[in-house]
């Protein structure tokens, strides 16, 4: 039996062979916090000349990079995302971050 939502973006197909692609990218296992490298930079490009800090070089799942987004969006009082391996946090947090990061157990964390 099939679901129907693995067949959403498929309206018809007159290949008889055609099998619906039901596999999804397979996220990466989260590396432990010691081996992270982490990157912490202030970028001002694309944002109207406002300065958020990028903490880049996050390998794992998106939960683990939301939870650690979180976590530093609370303990600087500011708002931010994550995506794509990525955390923004608005405002030049780098030195509070490298500290917050470091308390955390991600020993590798760099400010660049």
């Amino acid at each position: 039996m099939s679901d129907w939502k693995d067949r959403l973006n498929v309206v018809y197909s007159t290949n008889p062979d055609f099998k619906y692609d039901t596999e999804g990218e397979e996220e990466q296992d989260t590396l432990l916090k010691e081996k992270q490298a982490l990157r912490i930079s202030l970028d001002k490009r694309n944002r109207k000349g406002k300065a958020v800090t990028l903490i880049t070089g996050f390998i794992g799942t998106t939960e683990d990079l939301e939870a650690l987004a979180k976590l530093l969006k609370v303990k600087c009082g500011v708002g931010g995302s994550a995506k794509d391996s990525e955390i923004i946090i608005q405002g030049d947090f780098r030195n509070k971050i490298l500290e917050l990061l470091q308390k955390e157990g991600y020993a590798k964390a760099r400010i660049i």
